[in-house]
């Protein structure tokens, strides 16, 4: 899944060039382009499938030319991750009846890709006992997080492996987050799914069958030169929801696997901080910066500028492409909201 627009990482991301194609890290590639890396030892090339806006589809061929053009769904509008999902379904039925699927974003962070590979495989063995079963990821918590929703498992002095989900729960306030990690059963939910392609267009049957009459119109079309035009004059149709209050929060066949590998979604500059290179003042700088009396202060200017910036503590400054952010480290959730004013 690539179609989004990471708008919490604006100046460096926008519409035209979003999160998922930069190396926001600095690691010499983009999210996307690991995240291709982390699966293929996985999953053949021709069995990729990247669904995405239609106007980032050469961006994707640019950063992934070993996937051909039909490889790269486009949606037409954003629809939010269950039509994403369900638009995929339908292709790989297409092609192939009996197919285990993995979905992840294309915009996160693992740093054990070997622990990652052993999960995922471990998901696919219990698939293969399971054939019906939703399964999805959950992180080990580090911290009381506030930005993730959790995956609430039965209390057990030994968690197996594999363990079936008890509930989702949203996204807590601090509080009730201290709680979670507390406990010891709740697991952040990374968003990233296992399931059989049976298991999943059942689900989509019983919880989101409008979507699925929808898709049914141009059954005959996905694969073909038609599916396009198909998608065009119904994607937009599709119901706005994600595939966790569509499905995955109603299933009663969901499972999780409690995994640790080094996980973020990097979904703010708060993230992005705890894992890069800092200074000896706790700065993270990057560009062409002289940086004199800051403290634990982001500094992100692109190739080709240049800045100083003097006396700082708790805040965030990035400039890319003629836009400017500076802010306070701790109102970094309104930057979604204030760029909304230069719309």
């Amino acid at each position: 899944m690539a179609g989004g627009i990471g708008s919490r990482f604006w100046p460096l991301s926008k519409d035209n060039y979003p999160k998922q194609f930069l190396d926001i890290l600095g690691t010499g590639k983009s999210f996307i382009r690991s995240t291709y890396e982390r699966f293929s030892p996985v999953i053949p090339d021709e069995n990729f499938l990247v669904v995405t806006n239609k106007n980032y589809k050469q961006l994707v061929l640019e950063q992934l030319p070993m996937l051909k053009p039909e490889q790269v769904l486009c949606e037409p509008a954003r629809r939010n991750t269950a039509p994403c999902i369900a638009y995929a379904c339908y292709r790989i039925q297409s092609q192939c009846h009996d197919a285990n699927i993995v979905v992840t974003p294309a915009d996160h962070l693992v740093t054990n890709e070997h622990e990652f590979e052993r999960i995922i495989r471990l998901g696919f063995d219990f698939l293969a006992q399971n054939r019906h079963a939703l399964m999805t990821i959950g992180i080990k918590p580090s911290r009381p997080e506030t930005g993730y929703g959790y995956i609430q498992v039965p209390k057990q002095k030994a968690l197996p492996e594999v363990v079936k989900v008890e509930m989702f729960k949203e996204k807590p306030d601090y509080d009730t987050a201290v709680k979670f990690v507390a406990e010891g059963n709740y697991f952040w939910n990374s968003g990233i799914f296992l399931w059989t392609l049976e298991g999943i267009m059942n689900a989509f049957k019983r919880d989101l069958p409008d979507m699925v009459k929808l898709f049914d119109e141009g059954k005959d079309k996905f694969g073909t030169p038609e599916e396009q035009d198909f998608i065009n004059q119904k994607f937009l149709d599709c119901q706005n929801i994600s595939i966790d209050y569509g499905i995955m929060e109603k299933s009663p066949d969901t499972y999780t696997i409690p995994a640790d590998f080094g996980w973020s979604d990097i979904g703010t500059w708060g993230s992005l901080f705890t894992h890069v290179q800092k200074d000896a003042q706790g700065n993270a700088l990057r560009g062409k910066v002289v940086s004199v009396e800051n403290k634990n202060t982001i500094i992100n200017i692109e190739d080709g500028t240049e800045a100083v910036v003097e006396g700082l503590e708790d805040y965030l400054v990035a400039y890319r492409d003629h836009s400017l952010l500076v802010c306070k480290l701790h109102d970094e959730q309104q930057i979604k909201n204030w760029i909304e004013g230069l719309k």
